[in-house]
């Protein structure tokens, strides 16, 4: 039987506790195996410059979650095509692991607001699931009752990773808000200061 996987897509610039509890959250409420952190070398809807190597980001990712063995890391979006579109990455993983994982996504409520400007959603909403979990101030949609779409009641937080390179630009603690082995990587380098 394949494994039920959820890819967890991001830019995780940096991976802070709060991407950890909505995959664990997500992880613990479904019938989920596992959770992937997709790392995005470039988000069509971000600004490149703003981002940390992707190396760096997929680096403070393992790190953040090497305790946890549902959790995997996945550098796959590197060699694709840029910028990467989530359909792209979902079709060259279920060809290459046809036989032993299928794929789902994890996202934002936020994200259901847009998802009618992804490319090729409608094919997204056929042939994945999606779990969506509560994000502060977003409006429903048409998405959320749509047989695919599963939304997920966690904690609601106010954390991102714009706060967390905030607070390491004006010399703020970051601790408690990411992983101490990221902390320590991110102090070590100076990263985001």
């Amino acid at each position: 039987m394949k494994k039920q996987v959820a890819l967890f897509f991001g830019s995780f610039n940096p991976i802070h506790v709060g991407h950890l509890i909505i995959a664990n959250t997500i992880l613990q409420q479904t019938d989920l195996d596992q959770v992937w952190f997709v790392v995005s070398p470039q988000n069509p809807f971000k600004n490149k410059s703003s981002l940390l190597e992707e190396a760096v980001r997929l680096e403070l990712v393992d790190l953040a979650i090497a305790d946890n063995h549902h959790f995997r890391s996945s550098n796959v979006e590197f060699n694709l095509p840029k910028p990467s579109y989530t359909i792209d990455t979902l079709k060259y993983l279920e060809e290459r692991h046809k036989n032993y994982y299928h794929f789902h996504l994890i996202m934002g409520t936020d994200n259901l607001q847009h998802f009618h400007k992804w490319k090729n959603y409608e094919q997204i909403l056929k042939h994945h699931n999606i779990y969506a979990y509560n994000r502060p101030g977003s409006e429903e949609t048409q998405f959320h009752t749509h047989p695919k779409v599963t939304i997920v009641d966690g904690p609601l937080l106010h954390i991102s990773a714009s706060m967390v390179r905030g607070y390491l630009q004006e010399n703020k603690s970051v601790k408690y808000l990411v992983t101490e082995p990221v902390l320590e990587l991110l102090e070590k380098f100076g990263y985001y200061k």
